[in-house]
């Protein structure tokens, strides 16, 4: 049986992230594929964080900057090791390579933190986004380093797919667009008639979901509740919300901040519509595939569908304006014929793009590609060889010197 390591940045919360149940998908296909799956991480847990030991995941707590976590790997001797985000291959890396020079070595990205980083800081200064944007925003050279010096990284995002290949010229070889692992639904949801109210959703520790919700609440609610059937109400859930959200609940406004719950997509299913005002972001949003596994269609901006898939057949609308997304929920939310066409689009949607039996033997056949040609594959890989040299090894010896260091204060 081989054996997995997964270097988490954070301990799973899929009630709570996109990044959580992500994760979760991952732990779901290296257990169902037969792998003896651990989980390693220095995070402390949260009210939300799953029981991973319940599903059969080996966990261990390991320290940053410690000489612990290469007696842990000596042990273990893993076949392969996933870095949860470029952080953790910067931090743990170098380790892996050393004490277990033969384990693949995988970087899931979640989405590039660079670009969007990038896409904030331009919103914040009202500028347009533009690729020299990200391309001199000083994670992007981490984030790029990180993907060279694995041997597979794994986007959800085929927008980010693109951009990494075609604008830095990192070989497909290195690369795989691995989105979310979704089940075909096949659930009959509530109808047309018996929903009622939209609904938006997110991680309050996520920029771009504050900033969602802060744009509905101040430019677009006011202009949809004038149009809206009387007495129809915008319910927002998260957890982590900032406490400035929280006070916007009003139901005289009709604007309700509930905050988590526990059965998300029970609500969801209530709905009639998701709203999703996205103005920066990356990657691809959970929020909008769980709309589609809930047969309530969305409405959202073009960053809200980049890189799921077609944005020409969405299951739902795109509003880049607030006008346009004002007019477009108000069509979608009193057209039932509309409504419904929309519904099973979403359905069709997930199947074509997200089909979880699909993208894990996708997965599955790359690994197994790799793996049975690594030394070619490694050899390729110039510039992630050059990384690895000594004088270009920054992390590693920062890392060091703070094990030292960290030894003469105990």
């Amino acid at each position: 049986m081989e054996k997995i390591l997964i270097v988490g940045y954070v301990w799973p919360e899929p009630n709570t992230t996109a990044a959580g149940e992500r994760m979760l998908q991952l732990l779901e296909l290296f257990l169902s594929h037969n792998f003896e799956v651990h989980f390693a991480t220095s995070a402390v847990k949260t009210e939300y964080s799953t029981n991973l030991e319940a599903l059969g995941v080996h966990c261990q707590a390991i320290t940053l900057n410690s000489d612990t976590f290469d007696s842990y790997l000596q042990r273990l001797n893993p076949d392969v090791v996933v870095f949860d985000r470029f952080m953790l291959e910067e931090q743990f890396g170098w380790r892996v390579r050393e004490q277990c020079p033969n384990a693949l070595r995988i970087l899931n990205t979640e989405d590039l933190h660079s670009l969007r980083e990038a896409r904030q800081i331009a919103h914040k200064k009202k500028h347009p986004f533009k690729l020299q944007d990200w391309y001199t925003h000083p994670k992007t050279q981490r984030e790029i380093g990180s993907i060279y010096r694995c041997d597979l990284t794994l986007l959800v995002s085929d927008y980010e797919m693109q951009l990494l290949q075609q604008e830095i010229g990192i070989q497909p070889d290195y690369l795989l667009q691995l989105p979310f692992l979704i089940r075909p639904q096949t659930q009959v949801t509530p109808t047309f008639e018996t929903r009622k109210d939209v609904v938006t959703f997110g991680n309050g520790k996520h920029g771009p979901n504050v900033d969602s919700i802060t744009y509905l609440k101040e430019e677009i609610w006011p202009l949809l509740r004038q149009k809206l059937p009387k007495n129809t109400k915008l319910h927002v859930y998260g957890a982590y919300l900032p406490q400035r959200v929280q006070e916007w609940h009003n139901p005289k406004e009709g604007f309700l901040v509930h905050g988590w719950v526990k059965d998300l997509k029970d609500k969801v299913q209530q709905a009639r519509l998701v709203v999703a005002p996205l103005r920066f972001g990356a990657g691809i949003k959970g929020k909008l595939s769980l709309a589609m596994e809930c047969g309530a269609p969305s409405i959202t901006t073009k960053i809200g569908v980049e890189g799921m898939g077609d944005p020409k057949n969405w299951p739902g609308s795109i509003g880049n304006t607030t006008q346009e997304f004002v007019d477009e929920v108000i069509r979608f939310y009193q057209d039932e014929k509309l409504w419904q066409e929309a519904q099973e689009k979403g359905f069709q949607f997930l199947k074509n793009h997200f089909d979880k039996a699909k993208q894990s033997q996708k997965f599955l056949n790359t690994y197994h590609n790799i793996q049975e040609n690594i030394v070619s594959h490694r050899a390729k890989n110039i510039i992630g060889n050059l990384l690895h040299s000594n004088s270009l090894n920054a992390t590693k010896y920062m890392g060091k010197w703070i094990t030292e260091k960290n030894k003469g204060n105990r």
